[in-house]
């Protein structure tokens, strides 16, 4: 029994071989980005929504609303960010259930790279929003004492991401080959179903974990800029 797609090769190129957490996440990334151009291809005013744009839009809708609730205001750039994090965990995550398609979620290596993209994207935000003098400073508060402990606490975040989101899937892909073993008739089903919770679930933890991470960076710039909007004597 496999544990991880990255032991199955799928194909060589000068003799490099390539495994399936490549090619699925390549199959994964194409599908996003036909199906976006497919449901946008005619986004204008004056034609009706198709039944596609209008769940393409419940889902955006959806987004923006969760993100607003933990940042407490609309980022279209955290939306862009975000929301692509989410949509390609969750696109990984069900179609872990089509035969023969490992997830590449359940790929450490995977994991970790969507981990670093999250730890590379709040220092962006956060200087963006406060400059780099400004956010540097966030790790020496409340006092320079504090310094350690706080870079300490941002790679734990990178961390716990990573570990979370690959230990949930490929726990969940081994749990199931183990009952397929002992029952195959009767787990598939709820096995399949199980996943499809799980994997949406983890997709969501992941993309609010990544908000709030992004919002703590730039959450004192907001504070300064409401400060600008109060009078001063």
């Amino acid at each position: 029994m496999q544990l991880t797609p990255d032991d199955t090769i799928v194909f060589t190129i000068l003799g490099i071989g390539i495994n399936a957490t490549v090619v699925n996440t390549w199959i994964i990334m194409a599908l996003l980005v036909g199906a976006s151009a497919l449901v946008t291809r005619r986004l204008r005013p004056d034609v009706p929504p198709s039944r596609w744009r209008t769940a393409l839009e419940v889902i955006v809708s959806g987004i923006v609303g969760q993100i607003a609730e933990v940042t407490q205001r609309r980022d279209p750039r955290i939306l862009y960010f975000v929301g692509t994090l989410f949509l390609f965990i969750v696109t990984a995550n069900l179609l872990m259930v089509v035969p023969g398609f490992d997830t590449p979620t359940a790929s450490l290596s995977t994991t970790v790279a969507l981990s670093i993209s999250v730890l590379v994207a709040v220092p962006v935000f956060g200087i963006g929003s406060r400059g780099l003098g400004g956010y540097l400073k966030t790790y020496a508060e409340p006092s320079i004492i504090m310094l350690p402990f706080n870079v300490v606490s941002e790679a734990s975040r990178g961390v716990s991401l990573a570990i979370r989101l690959y230990g949930n899937i490929m726990s969940g892909a081994v749990i199931a080959a183990i009952l397929l073993s002992i029952a195959p008739f009767f787990f598939p089903v709820v096995m399949d179903m199980l996943g499809l919770l799980t994997g949406v679930i983890q997709a969501y933890i992941f993309a609010v974990l990544a908000t709030v991470y992004i919002s703590s960076a730039t959450a004192v710039s907001d504070a300064a800029d409401d400060n600008k909007d109060i009078p001063h004597d």
